[in-house]
């Protein structure tokens, strides 16, 4: 999965950026207060995509 997509899912979920880091951005879902760290990669491995949408869900 493309980052950028990624990445637009879970804003869409209402998640929020925390901090920019060197290798991994930090989101959290304020409803929730689960925190997922996002890989800075073009491309995220499908099954990774899905674990961190499940998590931030």
């Amino acid at each position: 999965m493309k980052r950028k997509d990624l990445i637009k899912k879970i804003l869409n979920n209402g998640c929020l950026l925390i901090r920019h880091g060197s290798n991994h951005d930090l989101y959290k879902n304020p409803s929730t207060g689960k925190k997922q760290p996002i890989p800075r990669h073009r491309e995220i491995d499908e099954h990774l995509a899905r674990h961190i949408i499940k998590q931030l869900a």
